[in-house]
């Protein structure tokens, strides 16, 4: 369990108190905060996915049906990390997952497992509900528009947040667009 100390100040995370662990969201948005189109993704930016598993090897990860769902068959569940899928129908089973039908029922399964930062990855519904519970933001901002997005992540709104770090990586032979790696917490 991770604690309050003089070393690491997490006053920024209330959950911290609540649930004995930090919840962050792990997100790429568009410069409207746009995420996705049709259940899939808009981009496809390998530093991003690698940033992604990165940031949530290790830990317990939630997601809603959908999200789960528009992952590739061969990456399901995803390795390295617990799935947690949200799903309000409570018959629905996915192989390798803790299955639940509230994001609260996710959240307790990560505590009782001694999680000290739950990673919500999706999709557009799942932050929708989450948002007022989350500390920390791992966000890729993708600068580029996206006018065929249908999902969007929620406005963050800057007086609420505090930018920790920032890298900005290049479009190149590989990535169509820049975009940056950005982790914000909660005032």
């Amino acid at each position: 369990m991770i604690r309050k100390s003089g070393i690491c100040d997490l006053s920024f995370a209330p959950n911290i108190y609540l649930y004995g662990m930090i919840i962050s969201a792990v997100v790429a948005v568009g410069s409207n905060n746009e995420i996705g189109a049709k259940g899939d993704l808009l981009w496809v930016l390998p530093k991003d996915m690698a940033h992604f598993k990165n940031i949530t090897w290790g830990h317990h990860v939630l997601m809603g049906r959908k999200s789960y769902e528009s992952i590739p068959a061969k990456f399901r569940p995803l390795v390295g990390r617990t799935n947690i899928v949200v799903s309000r129908d409570a018959t629905l089973r996915y192989e390798g997952c803790k299955n639940v039908t509230t994001i609260e029922e996710g959240i307790k399964f990560a505590t009782d497992n001694g999680e000290e930062e739950l990673m919500i990855i999706g999709g557009g519904e799942i932050y929708k509900l989450a948002f007022s519970l989350i500390d920390r933001i791992h966000l890729t901002r993708v600068h580029h528009s996206f006018p065929d997005a249908d999902t969007h992540f929620p406005e963050i709104e800057k007086d609420k947040w505090e930018t920790v770090s920032t890298e900005l990586i290049k479009a190149d032979e590989k990535h169509k667009y820049d975009f940056e790696f950005i982790e914000l917490r909660r005032k």
